[in-house]
């Protein structure tokens, strides 16, 4: 009789654990991809694909446009763009995403047309800074209505925008607090790996959002232990500055080409032909994996890119960022399956 008892006593208690367990999310990491916005909305089968790679997360990336990085003007959800770039485009994305199971951040990026980088983005005078901030705001703020709307997780308030950032904190601060008013879900900004601790609102927001892509290796094809050995030195940073936060880190971007010295700049996007390397993408990928995933401290993070159309039959991506028909897919397989 005693016995039964205890073990009825146990049993509840390990029932009880067990579902704590599985209601914090705090204990499941973001296996994210951040998925290309294409001409047409996804389908089933485009979303089963993410799924399948076993990705628990999916990035959607509405976009605006500016002329200039000194100009007051910025276009969104123009009869011009992509209709997965629009707020119409991505809500159907989110709904076949979360249809799935796959749980959704929404992260607005800008495009300059001059091809200039985000982070130079500085109006030359105040009225210009008022009406770009007026722009920006309404371009955040339809994206955020639409996400609570579709019950969307988490909402990224910008990427890589280090010279708005700190020159308009005043804005910043005032910004988050209007999101907050009309979106429930968890909030992050993406900052540049080289910048992340200019950025004075962290503590205002659920995790600390870094494009990762610090420099690893000036190798041709790093090994997985070589790779081991940067983030040792990286990690002890970025643990402290969670740590001063009280907040995860997210990895908003992180990802290689396949190439050679894909460590050295892993930021280099530009178009120019070189030599693919499998090898190197994927030794980076490991190592970044094994030394950073376990971290109490770390969120978990979107890898750079998905193309949901993409063609097994072009060699357009042979060199790029992304992990499709190339051996880093089936590794990620393997790795986002057994956490």
């Amino acid at each position: 009789m005693k016995f039964s008892r205890l073990y009825l006593i146990i049993f509840f208690m390990l029932n009880n654990f067990l579902l704590v367990f599985a209601q914090d999310k705090s204990l499941t990491k973001i296996n994210g991809m951040s998925m290309v916005a294409s001409r047409s909305t996804i389908n089933d089968a485009n979303a089963k694909d993410l799924r399948d790679i076993g990705s628990n997360y999916i990035a959607v990336m509405p976009y605006a446009f500016m002329p200039k990085a000194e100009k007051a003007q910025l276009f969104f959800d123009t009869k011009r763009q992509w209709i997965g770039e629009t707020l119409a485009g991505i809500e159907s994305d989110v709904e076949t995403l979360q249809a799935l199971g796959l749980k959704v951040m929404i992260k607005p990026h800008i495009w300059i047309a001059s091809g200039a980088f985000t982070g130079n983005i500085a109006m030359t005078s105040e009225e210009d800074w008022i009406q770009f901030e007026e722009n920006y705001k309404a371009y955040i703020l339809a994206f955020a209505s639409m996400a609570e709307k579709n019950k969307v997780s988490l909402f990224c308030l910008g990427t890589e925008l280090n010279s708005f950032v700190s020159e308009r904190t005043e804005f910043w601060c005032e910004l988050i607090e209007e999101v907050k008013s009309i979106y429930s879900g968890k909030l992050t900004y993406a900052e540049n790996w080289d910048k992340y601790d200019d950025v004075i609102f962290w503590d205002s927001l659920d995790y600390i959002g870094i494009d990762a892509y610090f420099p690893i290796s000036e190798n041709k094809t790093p090994s997985v232990e070589k790779v081991n050995f940067a983030w040792h030195g990286l990690k002890s940073a970025l643990k402290s500055f969670s740590k001063d936060y009280n907040s995860k880190i997210l990895f908003t971007e992180y990802g290689y080409r396949s190439i050679d010295y894909a460590g050295k700049e892993p930021w280099e996007s530009s178009r120019k032909e070189v030599s693919g390397n499998e090898t190197a993408q994927l030794n980076l990928l490991k190592g970044l994996h094994q030394s950073i995933w376990d971290e109490d401290w770390f969120a978990g993070g979107f890898l750079w890119k998905w193309f949901p159309n993409y063609n097994s039959d072009s060699n357009r991506h042979h060199n790029r960022f992304t992990t499709q028909g190339k051996i880093s897919e089936s590794y990620l397989k393997s790795f986002f399956k057994k956490i």
